[in-house]
């Protein structure tokens, strides 16, 4: 990445080769912001040139954000353009769908570097400095599956459930700094998710999907607003209330109909 001088802002996305990443970032680009994004595909690259022609500058980096290095090169890049970084919008994320039991421990540990320890290492620097000026906006992407114990998707599930816990809780220390703190709760989207988590023989990988570009423009539309948290889509509004009221046994039943392999043949 090269230094840009620009009178616009700057937006930093991950996970936005694709999906709600990808239209996070276009939703920014209309709105005038310069972009830097992130993701540990070639296709970021891409993502970039259609996301050019919207009129605004954009430094891709194909990067892995679940390991300490790559959260290091990618920070170290967007300080090198010597700009403030007016929005941040922690999206990069992976799945696992299987028995804990049987899943690699690496793949396990992969899915808790990307969805925590990365998300938190990147807000942690890039947050420190939007404090220190006194302003910025913050979006993270959780999911509505941190409200259910995830049988099946035990891994991924837990760390949905820290995201949407740990934003609320950072919001709130950043509370009168100018710093805002948003967590968009999606349900089911229409990404390449469950393909890569291999959920494809499930129920819950063959339900109907919203779509991806829906999903982003609730979640940046309340990061502008400042909104500390918002459940994208009226029916997931109706599972997470429901989930709130819901014994947790009955949940981790219910999710194991959803998400049990070979599910989606019963």
């Amino acid at each position: 990445m090269n230094p840009v001088e620009s009178s616009r802002g700057l937006a930093v996305v991950t996970g936005a080769s694709t999906g709600i990443g990808y239209e996070l970032a276009k939703c920014a680009a209309q709105d005038g912001y310069d972009l830097a994004i992130a993701a540990d595909e070639p296709r970021i690259q891409e993502a970039a040139m259609k996301l050019r022609e919207l009129g605004v500058e954009v430094e891709a980096m194909q990067v892995d954000l679940s390991t300490q290095d790559g959260v290091r090169r990618f920070g170290t890049a967007i300080s090198a353009l010597n700009r403030p970084v007016d929005l941040l919008m922690a999206n990069a994320g992976r799945g696992l769908g299987s028995g804990f039991l049987d899943e690699d421990i690496h793949a396990v540990q992969r899915v808790v570097d990307t969805n925590i320890s990365g998300a938190l290492a990147l807000v942690h620097g890039i947050g420190n400095h939007m404090r220190a000026q006194g302003r910025g906006r913050i979006l993270f992407t959780g999911s509505i599956a941190g409200f259910t114990p995830g049988t099946f998707q035990a891994v991924y599930n837990g760390t949905k459930a820290f995201i949407n816990s740990f934003s609320l809780a950072l919001r709130e220390e950043l509370k009168d700094t100018g710093v805002t703190v948003t967590c968009l709760m999606p349900g089911a989207t229409d990404t390449e998710f469950f393909e890569r988590a291999d959920l494809m023989d499930t129920k819950l990988g063959q339900v109907k999907k919203d779509d991806p570009a829906f999903v982003a423009k609730i979640g940046y539309e309340a990061m502008m607003d400042g909104e500390g948290d918002v459940v994208a889509g009226w029916k997931n509004k109706l599972m997470s209330a429901a989930a709130n009221v819901t014994p947790a046994s009955m949940l981790a039943k219910q999710h194991r109909k959803m998400a049990e392999p070979g599910s989606a043949k019963d």
